[in-house]
């Protein structure tokens, strides 16, 4: 059957991650019809070999896609994203830090009734932050600054957790790291934006793969980007095709 709800989770080195996110995934989605769509970004330590393990454990809840070369997160969304069946897509890092109870909390609370209007997406919103200081000013200042840039209204566009419909996500122009401007560009193509408070842990095993120079020159690059394509107008709605946001 077609599930209700597909997870996708990007790994990149995520070592002893796998395993438990996964079957915490599982706990506290128990009772619904889902997916979970894992795409392994060319690992080079065991994470292949515990996905391997995963869709032997969950045969009817886990799928598995590995790239043939190494792409990054955003060409790692976009992979499972052609994949996924659910008509909502809830987006997790794969080191343990988006707390799989914010998921089940959220799409019960927003999703489940099918009363959704013209709702796009759910940002998550961190409400600790199990990062240095120099790390969190790192972010205040970024999210700052692209806000005033592109008004998405987002406060922590940082925050992996994501919950898109995945008909809005479809849409979305492609380019590496457009997850970064995912709440900018589902405002962009018309869809409505809720931010909700979700929990923040610490990494289980490994270590970040962004740096604080990746971080800087990566995201002012891509946020010229942004402003331009903002500024350049959205795809057209028919009349005729019950598109939600015709409501």
């Amino acid at each position: 059957m077609k599930p209700d709800f597909s997870i996708l989770i990007p790994f990149y080195n995520e070592e002893g991650n796998v395993l438990p996110l996964i079957e915490e995934v599982c706990a506290q989605l128990d009772g619904l019809r889902f997916e979970i769509v894992c795409v392994n970004d060319c690992s080079d330590d065991a994470t292949g070999d515990e996905l391997v393990q995963a869709a032997q454990r969950w045969p009817d809840r886990v799928v598995t896609l590995t790239h043939a070369q190494r792409s990054g997160k955003s060409a790692a969304l976009f992979t499972g994203l052609k994949k996924v069946q659910g008509d909502w897509v809830q987006l997790l890092d794969g080191d343990g830090q988006n707390d799989p109870a914010d998921s089940r909390r959220l799409y019960d609370k927003h999703i489940a009734s099918g009363n959704v209007g013209k709702l796009g997406l759910i940002a998550g919103r961190r409400t600790s932050r199990n990062d240095s200081g120099f790390k969190w000013l790192q972010s205040r200042i970024a999210n700052g600054v692209r806000r005033l840039c592109l008004g998405d209204g987002v406060t922590d566009t940082g925050c992996g957790f994501k919950l898109i419909r995945t008909a809005a996500f479809r849409e979305l122009p492609y380019f590496d790291s457009m997850h970064r401007f995912l709440p900018a560009l589902v405002k962009r193509a018309g869809w409505d934006i809720l931010e909700e408070p979700v929990a923040d842990r610490a990494r289980w095993h490994g270590a970040s793969k962004y740096g604080f120079l990746d971080r800087l020159f990566a995201g002012l690059f891509d946020l010229f980007g942004m402003i331009w394509l903002v500024r350049r107008g959205h795809q057209g709605v028919a009349l005729e095709s019950n598109d939600p946001r015709l409501k």
